[in-house]
């Protein structure tokens, strides 16, 4: 690759894993009015069968590199992954699409603390305070008077689980390919969806809009999204494409508060605040 290729590359590679941070921010807003016409395990199910199936067609030779180890190995991963999805819809459900971005994002937080106790790394004074800042900011989102929010609770397991997905990603990704990968987390996150759809059946989208919704999901906030960030990291650090993509968070917020018709009390905005800045300090701190 030529130099001036490469550099026109790397000025590329932030604007378009923006987008991806856009897309999963603009996610949030329209999975809100989507999972009130359609069950969240139904929604789900379609959403990751939709995406693992275009992955598939976009690059059908990826078939070819599935086997016992990546099956293991991915699979495991999308344990952790489809649990996230289905906690945080579920939060979605019962909370506002801002305040789940915001407790979602909490998964930054938590994986060097996950990383401390399970993989027995070192956790510096800085990380620790990021983690009570970030504490202190789940707080604010999420008491309300003398209780716990349920929904946000909800949300908070979810950031549990995704911060479990990276460290087991961070393990076994290595010498894997990364799209294969995916591609199994996807079908165990169909695969786990399906199962929680049982008790109440499946039905398809009800409507056009369920549809759009769940197809713009699939394609654009999973398949598409997964190949630019893929791409991205070609081209730039892993902490710089995290700082970034932590953007979905204030962009789950300002589309929110822009087309979903939502409004953030103080005690909110600053909780809100205080998570971000956890967040960027965090990935900001792990360049230097």
């Amino acid at each position: 690759m030529s130099n001036a290729k490469h550099l026109f590359r790397m000025k590329l590679a932030p604007w378009a894993l923006l987008t991806v941070a856009m897309a999963w921010g603009w996610a949030f807003v329209i999975m809100k009015d989507a999972i009130q016409r359609q069950s969240v395990n139904n929604f789900l199910f379609t959403r990751f069968v939709l995406g693992a199936v275009a992955m598939i067609v976009i690059r059908p030779q990826v078939l070819k590199l599935i086997n016992k180890d990546l099956l293991l190995r991915g699979g495991t991963a999308g344990i952790f992954l489809g649990f996230g999805y289905i906690f945080q819809t579920l939060g979605l459900e019962r909370t506002g699409a801002a305040i789940t971005g915001f407790v979602t994002g909490l998964y930054i937080v938590l994986t060097p603390l996950f990383a401390w106790l399970f993989l027995k790394e070192k956790i510096s004074r800085f990380v620790w305070i990021c983690i009570a800042i970030a504490t202190i900011g789940l707080g604010f989102l999420s008491i309300h008077g003398f209780s716990v929010g349920f929904g946000e609770l909800l949300v908070f397991v979810s950031a549990i689980f995704y911060a479990l997905h990276i460290i087991s990603l961070s393990q076994w990704s290595s010498g894997r390919d990364p799209y294969a990968m995916t591609l199994v987390q996807l079908f165990m996150c169909a695969f786990l969806a399906g199962i929680a759809s049982i008790p109440g059946g499946y039905s398809p989208p009800p409507d056009a809009g369920v549809w759009g919704v769940v197809v713009f999901t699939a394609i654009f906030a999973t398949a598409i999204a997964f190949i630019i960030q893929t791409w991205a990291q070609a081209h730039m650090t892993s902490t710089k494409v995290a700082v970034i993509l932590t953007m979905e968070v204030v962009f789950a917020a300002i589309f929110a508060i822009a087309f979903g018709g939502e409004t953030l009390t103080l005690q909110s905005a600053i909780g809100g605040i205080l998570v971000v800045g956890a967040m960027y300090l965090i990935v900001i701190k792990e360049e230097k």
